[in-house]
């Protein structure tokens, strides 16, 4: 039975809670930044992917997200939840990534050109046929779709969505009035 007990304890390697693998992590050991990596990946992946749309560029921007938290690692205080920081950082790459991309070449979808818009399969979606729910906010103009994304999914406050932005709060609210406005009509509702 003594054998048994010794066998369940967890051994000096191993994490014994989610701030222990911080710490351990933010002390420069990159196995616990890999259990960190792996228990977050997802979520910070779908929430690039929501922001941004496009799934190539989500998986750039989450290992983008994942290197700057390794950068910034010594400034997590613990003050709130690992996962409620790296979130926060998420979308700060995120948007910093939009507000970079008028240097890059995009190709700008308009609501009145439902022509040009592509399905995944890459033939053009006829505006009658009802989409789901995540194509249609990935066809969201970005500006529209982030904050759709972090007020309605996210729960962010306008507030605080025009202070990650830079805009003003009346900017929030109409960008989130078209999004819900463009929604509903790609949704056929």
């Amino acid at each position: 039975m003594a054998a048994t007990m010794l066998a369940e304890q967890p051994t000096t390697d191993e994490p014994r809670s989610p701030d222990l693998t911080v710490r351990r992590a933010q002390q420069g050991e990159t196995a616990a930044f890999e259990q960190l990596y792996h228990a977050h990946v997802g979520r910070v992946y779908a929430l690039c992917l929501r922001l941004c749309g496009d799934g190539t560029r989500a998986e750039e921007l989450t290992q983008d997200v994942f290197v700057r938290a390794w950068e910034k690692l010594d400034s997590f205080q613990g003050k709130s939840a690992f996962s409620t920081w790296l979130h926060r950082l998420a979308v700060n790459v995120v948007l910093g990534d939009r507000r970079s991309e008028g240097v890059r070449v995009h190709r700008v979808f308009s609501t009145d050109e439902p022509e040009k818009y592509e399905t995944p399969s890459g033939r053009g979606s006829d505006p009658g046929t009802a989409m789901d729910l995540e194509r249609a906010i990935a066809q969201l103009p970005p500006g529209a779709r982030a904050v759709f994304v972090l007020h309605d999914v996210e729960g962010y406050k306008h507030e605080e969505i025009a202070q990650m932005q830079g805009s003003a709060v009346g900017t929030c609210k109409a960008q989130l009035h078209r999004a819900r406005r463009l929604l509903r009509e790609a949704l056929g509702r």
